[in-house]
């Protein structure tokens, strides 16, 4: 493949930090690269640099030939008093864009919604957004870089994004150009990308393949260094062993050994990846936790008014775990709040378990704002200085090291965070609250992919109960049992298919169409009839999709059933001598061994359909 563009020996500085440090990588024709790493590591930069947006301290950004690379910035900005139309196809004359299939392709995906005569400073920060990245995608450059392209995009945004860069950079093979794109979207990043860069401490590692090569490829680069560190250790202890044995250390010979033990020391690599979310005390949940009773919620007055939800019923028990997906506009941050209580229904009622200890992670980090004048570990020690983990008590200090917080940025005023450091802070906030009932409002806004791991590990061990609302397909499908949508009918409607059975339903409702990523509702496709079958004798895709995502349900709660008879087990022996205690213990074993032949019969015929 020709060479496109690279970087020779780039190094940039900003401030105290080197976000770039002697990198060298390049961009061949055909290439698609997801770019990834800690915030603030310096991915956003090493674009504009590629960009030629910004200059580096020393190297140089090389090229072959003339071409342009055209780079959507985080930053909106945009030329005042401008239509749509203008920013999106400049002065050309509509029957010249509105016969370029590509062009339809970009308005049908990203524009369906909008005025095209409207000025651009009308527009929400959402459809600012997405007329940016129109405007870049009908254009035909030769390397094109996206800075965080998903934000404001929904799951059909999303996959038609990642549906038309695949297409237009060489989904078949044929070389288009290359496209370079940060993003912390991990679906995103496998429909797309064929390489990885991972950017850290001043440096770009390359890894083949999507995102999940790039993790399998680093854990086995974890190994090996964990190997060669292993086998260093080794040899320090016995250099240290050697210097331990008293009398021949006052001879002329040790000065060797002890050079050899100081450099061992010296080249003592330093620690990455020190982040961990953790696991704090949840208060038990009752029976009841939160029931939706004959909900109607609407918002706005007069002409304005929308109704959200119509006589909806929904109940929700303990351990539930709900995914919330929908078209923009239909109400999927109103029904957290909602069931958060910051809003309240028009008709019908919220019933609340009397046990019900409810944190919601808002969209944005506003609610920071009134506290930016405090310090990181000051914050979390308002909220609580001591927390129990493990058995063991930690300190807020403590706490915030573990989330990643250096000594130096737990000191830090909460304003001048990072927007990562902010949602990774308001995270924390919210668990030292020991909550059993967590609403999460697109809670991969701002995090990297780390802190996203992070997260889901301890989604995964969390026992309460979780309602998240995210147009990340990742996220979803890794913590949550179950999938809902709001189609914009005022109903909640079940995916047994999950995501993909959602996009599905919005195709049918746009009559088989490419459904644009928008503020839209949806009517027609609240009918349409989820798994149906073309052939009565063979399972159709979306019946496959919903039987594996039941088997990793069913696999999930088998694991935690044997966790707990192994803790009851334990517990009988514990209190051999109390027959009463025995007699409730033996009790709960029978129930968890009927649910586990329920659940292990109920693996057996989702088995037989997912093949």
């Amino acid at each position: 493949m020709a060479h496109l563009l690279g970087a020779d020996s780039v190094s940039l500085t900003l401030g105290t930090r080197t976000l770039l440090d002697g990198v060298s990588l390049g961009v061949d024709d055909g290439d698609r690269i997801g770019v990834v790493g800690p915030n603030g590591a310096g991915k956003s930069t090493l674009l504009r640099v590629l960009a030629g947006r910004a200059a580096p301290d020393a190297g140089r950004v090389t090229s072959a030939g003339s071409f342009d690379v055209a780079l959507l910035d985080q930053r909106d900005e945009m030329p005042a008093r401008t239509t749509v139309r203008e920013l999106v196809h400049g002065s050309a004359a509509e029957h010249t864009w509105a016969s370029d299939p590509r062009s339809r392709s970009v308005h049908e995906g990203l524009l369906g919604d909008l005025d095209l005569e409207a000025d651009v400073a009308s527009l929400s920060g959402g459809q600012r957004r997405r007329a940016a990245l129109a405007a870049l995608l009908v254009g035909d450059h030769d390397v094109i870089a996206l800075d965080e392209p998903t934000n404001h995009l929904d799951v059909e945004g999303v996959a038609w994004l990642a549906d038309h860069l695949a297409d237009r950079f060489g989904r078949a093979g044929s070389a288009k150009g290359a496209l370079v794109v940060v993003t912390h979207d991990r679906w995103f990043l496998d429909a797309v990308c064929t390489r990885m860069w991972e950017v850290h401490d001043g440096v770009v590692d390359g890894y083949e393949g999507g995102y999940a090569a790039y993790v399998l490829a680093r854990a086995e680069r974890a190994r090996t260094a964990a190997v060669t560190q292993e086998k260093r250790n080794n040899l320090l202890r016995k250099e240290l062993a050697w210097l331990r044995r008293g009398a021949p250390a006052r001879t002329s010979k040790p000065k060797f050994r002890l050079d050899a033990a100081a450099a061992l020391i010296a080249d003592e690599p330093p620690p990455r990846d020190q982040l961990e979310l953790t696991r704090m005390a949840t208060t038990r949940l009752g029976k009841d936790v939160l029931d939706l009773e004959d909900v109607t919620l609407a918002v706005g007055e007069g002409d304005d008014r929308r109704v959200l939800l119509q006589d909806v019923t929904w109940r929700l028990g303990p351990g539930d775990r709900y995914g919330v997906v929908g078209v923009n506009g239909a109400g999927k941050t109103s029904l957290l709040r909602l069931l958060g209580g910051r809003l309240q229904p028009v008709a019908g009622r919220v019933k609340r378990g009397k046990t019900i200890q409810v944190a919601e992670l808002k969209q944005d980090v506003e609610d920071l704002d009134e506290v930016g004048g405090l310090r990181v570990v000051e914050l979390i020690e308002s909220e609580k200085r001591t927390v129990s983990v493990g058995g063991k008590e930690l300190t807020a200090s403590q706490l915030v090291e573990r989330l990643g917080f250096s000594n130096d940025r737990a000191r830090t005023l909460v304003r001048d965070l990072s927007g990562g450091e902010r949602r990774r802070l308001q995270l924390l906030r919210l668990l030292v609250g020991e909550p059993n009932v967590l609403l999460l409002d697109e809670p991969t806004n701002d995090l990297d992919t780390d802190t996203l791991a992070a997260l889901e590990d301890l989604l995964d061990g969390w026992p309460g109960t979780l309602i998240v609302v995210s147009h990340d397909r990742y996220l979803l499908e890794r913590v949550c049992d179950r999938q809902v949508a709001l189609l914009g009918d005022g109903t909640i409607r079940d995916l047994p298919g999950g995501v993909e059975q959602y996009l599905d339903l919005r195709r049918a409702g746009a009559g088989g169409a490419p459904s644009r990523a928008g503020d839209a509702t949806d009517g027609g496709a609240a009918t349409a009839r989820a798994g149906a079958a073309p052939d009565a004798d063979a399972p159709s895709a979306a019946d496959v999709r919903a039987a594996r995502k039941d088997i990793a349900r069913i696999e999930r709660r088998l694991a935690k059933i044997a966790d707990l008879e192994s803790r009851l087990h334990t517990r009988m022996a514990e209190q051999a001598t109390d027959h009463t205690a025995v007699q409730g213990l033996d009790a709960e074993l029978r129930t968890l061994a009927a649910e586990r032949a329920e659940l292990e019969e109920a693996w057996l015929e989702a088995a037989e359909v997912a093949g």
